[in-house]
């Protein structure tokens, strides 16, 4: 029996910690591999959260708490390194004396050319993480676009890099009529425009004529994600309002949980990993990534070897009998590849 795909998933994805400096270069050490898409956030003040990729290039920035187009600043990511990456003075990312959080993932480290859909794409994919980065040009006309990870995404995040549009998600519990949108409060929202109405496959995923995901002439950057077990997983929960709240199976200890209310609006997106806490349940620290705001600490939750519980009845986790889609990343399977299980927080 096969209990996981990858027993030390901090080969792909890893948090790491950071004080800025906020005057000169800094090298974020310690990640374990070469990030392929950083994602970085000051935790005590305000600032807003900053996405970088490989094909898109260091220097160019997208910001998932607003939905203006990708801007070229030398002071931000200056390189991805091979342990990490080195920063420049971007206060957002570097303020002198500021904590911050970087989540990073690892795709391939190079990129290629997909011609499996109607638009040729150019991807940095992993197969064995289930997650590629998928650059590609609208054409304002329904389209298939190649993502090279060899399953069906079970979310995907799009931006449109040249212009002023909402951030879109597609997450498979919600399913192709709908999305999201990552800079925004908005409860789910039905919608053929976007992925007109057409789940992904294994080899593509479908865009209509929505300028958020298929703008004629525009750059538009897509991350995929496909579930991958003891590593990843994708899926959805109903909120009980309780203290003593609702768990969730995973097969997996996480590492970090990224979780929105999907049947409401309203309320935000929330962030908790296991890096921005004590070494022990429970976990409070919350960043939001449809807000430039500081570190909460209202979202109590406890991350177990086989999955995460809330222990709050907060709007953004938890609230009685509404809808919430996650996605989460593991720190541990909860049992190895040869037998040995996953230790306790």
């Amino acid at each position: 029996m096969s209990y996981t795909d990858i027993d030390k998933p901090e080969d792909y994805f890893n948090t790491k910690l950071y004080t800025g400096n906020g005057t000169t270069d800094y090298a974020i050490t310690g990640v374990g591999f070469q990030p392929d898409f950083f994602w970085g956030k000051k935790r005590s003040a305000s600032g807003s959260h900053f996405l970088v990729n490989n094909i898109s290039g260091v220097g160019k920035h997208l910001h998932s708490d607003y939905n203006g187009a990708e801007t070229t600043f030398a002071e931000g990511v200056k390189s991805f390194d091979s342990d990490g990456v080195t920063i420049g003075t971007a206060g957002d990312i570097n303020t002198n004396g500021a904590t911050h959080v970087a989540w990073n993932w690892l795709a391939s480290n190079t990129t290629a050319s997909n011609t499996q859909g109607d638009i040729t794409s150019t991807v940095s994919a992993n197969t064995t993480s289930g997650f590629s980065i998928v650059s590609y040009t609208g054409t304002g006309s329904t389209a298939t676009i190649g993502h090279s990870l060899n399953s069906a995404p079970a979310m995907i995040i799009i931006k449109n890099r040249s212009s002023t549009e909402n951030w879109i998600v597609y997450h498979s519990s919600e399913g192709a009529t709908k999305h999201l949108k990552l800079n925004t409060t908005d409860a789910s929202a039905t919608s053929s425009g976007t992925f007109n109405n057409t789940e992904p496959t294994s080899s593509v995923f479908t865009v209509n004529t929505n300028t958020n995901t298929n703008a004629n002439g525009s750059n538009m950057i897509a991350y995929c994600f496909a579930e991958k077990k003891g590593f990843s997983k994708f899926g959805s929960y109903t909120g009980n309002g309780n203290a003593d709240g609702t768990f969730v199976y995973t097969g997996f200890k996480p590492a970090v949980v990224i979780c929105k209310k999907s049947s409401a609006s309203g309320t935000n997106w929330g962030i908790i990993d296991n890096k921005r806490a004590n070494s022990f349940n429970e976990i409070s620290a919350m960043l939001n990534p449809n807000s430039s705001g500081t570190e909460g600490a209202n979202n109590n939750c406890d991350f177990v070897s086989n999955g995460f519980k809330w222990r709050s009845s907060d709007g953004n986790s938890n609230t009685s009998g509404d809808t919430f889609i996650y996605m989460a990343f593991a720190s541990e399977p909860f049992t190895t590849s040869t037998g040995i299980p996953c230790t306790a927080r």
